[in-house]
């Protein structure tokens, strides 16, 4: 068995350094069912299938087992196994977006490996506690209308303690000789400079990243570098170098046959061409964009392409593309609930429109020229002749409303005619039926209650309806709870009687009393759950089979010295997501948008480049003369307002 569990649990572990993660969960799970006395390797096992279900993105359990990790390592006086447990819980809350605790575990990973001389592990805790700090300033900077660099005192302070800890975590890892590590230090490092609006310090880290990238031939790491100095220099008005960045960046994207990063660097250059007000070339890497993004059902993508495609052609003065793509980006603003997309789109809508001298019934739902320009059009089931009838009927309220009756009435009458109904002959026609047009007359229907309805149809009070329901579906556990006014039975005092020293000090009635019993065995089974998640109990954990060779280890070194307030401290917050789940949670960001990069900088753009951007605004032409805004006059809500 013991041989057996290590084979299970070494297979497990080759197939996740092969990328195998699925497969390696399976077999480390077989291991833990099959059990082993060996407190190391159970441990290693955790550890492992924590890291494992990380990876597969299934954090839930990946908590489960890194808690268990740590529970087994703090039992058995494991000091180093304590510190990466905790360093592993750290990542994984922060995934969750639990940074606070997050940051407790991290911090006691760092406190054990400076204790225990191990600068590995020092160097691993700076980094991880500079990550934590780096998500939740980008978290907190979600929302926020501020100019770059103007952040709020809170976020600005998060990350500049973020660039604290990754300064710490370079020298170490310097003083190591870890380029590896260098590198990763370096690219955050310009990560959370370029959020504090340091986009000079940004660029001089990124270069280094990509230094050390090229190093390693690690493309995956040189394509998120050029990106990010791609993302500085267009804040520093650099484009035309931004755009040699972002060509490299797609060439690398492709290469490495990453669809959802391709697309990204196609959006990144199509904005940039935009602000070098080079349109065709803009128009090419949106419409790049658009395909990819209908590739992957990304809709918030597909609007983001649509609404750039619309500011390109506004600047090539192709007013009817314009509108087209504009509708195109109000529909799928309403599909995926973006009210600000929405009341974009819409303005855009009627600017164009407006320009054009157009109204909406003189527009045609065809796509043909979504065609045209080679984006693959949305299937959609329209009847062709639907169109048809819209444009007969008049524009007027009145005749709309007249029409739509109509059609309402013909539908309900095509919808009556197959089926016979009580009291009407098949003959008589549907407007001879006053039951189809207004609401039913409660005096001509006849409605036979039987006595169990007429119970449930009383009105009681909430509080009571909640009893009832409660007494009939519950009654087999609230049977349970009741007090039982019978008399004891002669063989109930039998234990009692032989404790005669304990019978001299307590009541004999209470003792004797059959209610008593039945109040702590209730008190005991209802509050045994809670009292459970308060103890650290060894025979909890899957897969350990106490023998007298462990036996030893998990009490006489698990005990040898009692736990600090830090630890249960830390183990409280890492031990609330029973809490968690009666919590609201936070609303969301918004949809995702996969190729869509997360550094979306253009919305800060428009604001920063707002001279430039206004030359490529709708210009609504006046007593047939065309007027230009001041650069001192805001535009009412252009394209790219």
């Amino acid at each position: 068995m013991e041989a057996s569990c290590l084979e299970l649990a070494l297979e497990g572990e080759r197939l996740c350094k092969a990328g195998d993660f699925k497969g390696g969960t399976a077999f480390f799970e077989a291991a833990v069912q099959v059990g082993t006395e060996d407190l190391k390797t159970l441990s290693a096992i955790y550890s492992q299938l924590g890291n494992a279900y990380f990876y597969l993105k299934e954090y839930g359990k990946a908590l489960e087992y890194h808690k268990h990790d740590l529970t087994l390592a703090r039992t058995i006086g494991d000091k180093i196994g304590e510190g990466k447990a905790s360093g592993n819980l750290g990542n994984t809350l922060k995934v969750l977006g639990r940074f606070d605790e997050a940051v407790v575990c991290c911090q006691r990973h760092l406190d054990i490996s400076q204790e225990q001389g191990d600068k590995v592990g020092e160097a691993r805790a700076l980094y991880n506690i500079g990550n934590v700090l780096h998500a939740k300033g980008k978290q907190q900077l979600w929302g926020c209308t501020q100019e770059p660099g103007e952040l709020p005192s809170d976020v600005r302070e998060t990350l500049q303690k973020a660039t604290g800890f990754y300064e710490m975590n370079l020298c170490l890892v310097k003083e190591l000789g870890d380029r590896a590590a260098q590198g990763r230090a370096y690219g955050n490092l310009g990560n959370t400079h370029y959020l504090l609006g340091n986009f000079v310090e940004a660029i001089k880290f990124h270069r280094q990243r990509l230094s050390i990238a090229k190093e390693f031939g690690d493309k995956a790491a040189e394509r998120r570098a050029y990106s990010n100095l791609g993302n500085a220099l267009i804040f520093l008005g650099q484009f035309n170098s931004a755009t040699e960045y972002y060509r490299k960046t797609l060439q690398l994207s492709r290469q490495l046959r990453d669809q959802v990063m391709e697309a990204q660097a196609c959006y990144s250059l199509g904005n940039t061409y935009t602000l070098l007000q080079q349109y065709e070339r803009a128009v090419d890497y949106h419409l790049k964009h658009l395909c990819i993004a209908q590739e992957l059902n990304d809709r918030v993508g597909e609007g983001r392409a649509c609404w750039s495609l619309g500011n390109a052609y506004v600047s090539l003065g192709n007013h009817k593309q314009a509108l087209h793509y504009a509708r195109k980006h109000l529909d799928i603003s309403r599909e995926i609930g973006d009210r600000n997309g929405e009341l974009t789109a819409r303005m855009n809508v009627e600017q164009l429109m407006e320009a054009l001298g157009v109204n909406e019934s003189d527009l045609s739902p065809s796509s043909s020229e979504f065609e045209m320009q080679g984006a693959r059009p949305k299937i959609t089931k329209r009847n062709s002749m639907d169109s048809v009838e819209l444009w007969k009927y008049p524009t007027d309220k009145n005749g709309d409303n007249q029409n739509l009756e109509n059609m309402q009435r013909r539908s309900r009458n095509q919808l009556s005619q197959p089926g016979k109904r009580k009291g009407y002959s098949d003959s008589q026609s549907s407007d001879e039926r006053p039951w189809l047009d207004s609401p039913v007359d409660t005096d001509d229907i006849t409605v036979q209650v039987t006595p169990t309805v007429s119970k449930l149809g009383r009105d009681p009070s909430d509080e009571d309806c909640f009893f009832d329901l409660l007494s009939k579906f519950q009654s087999s556990r609230m049977d349970d709870q009741r007090c039982h006014l019978d008399e004891a039975q002669n063989g109930d005092n039998k234990e009692s009687a032989a404790n005669t020293s304990l019978n001299e000090m307590i009541d004999p009635a209470i003792t004797t009393s059959p209610q008593t019993e039945e109040l702590f065995d209730l008190i005991a089974s209802s509050q045994s759950r809670r009292l459970d998640d308060q103890r650290v109990s060894v025979g909890n954990l899957p897969g350990l089979r106490i023998t007298h060779n462990n036996l030893g280890h998990l009490v006489g070194e698990g005990d040898h010295q009692g736990p600090s307030d830090d630890f249960f401290n830390m183990l409280i917050k890492c031990q609330s997501s029973r809490i968690d789940d009666q919590r609201c949670s936070p609303p969301e960001a918004g949809p995702h948008a996969p190729t869509v990069p997360d550094e979306d900088f253009f919305s800060l753009i428009q604001r920063v480049q707002a001279k430039r951007m206004d030359e490529q605004r709708v210009q609504l032409p006046s007593d047939d003369q065309d007027s230009s805004p001041s650069p001192d006059q805001e535009p009412p809500g252009g394209f790219l307002s």
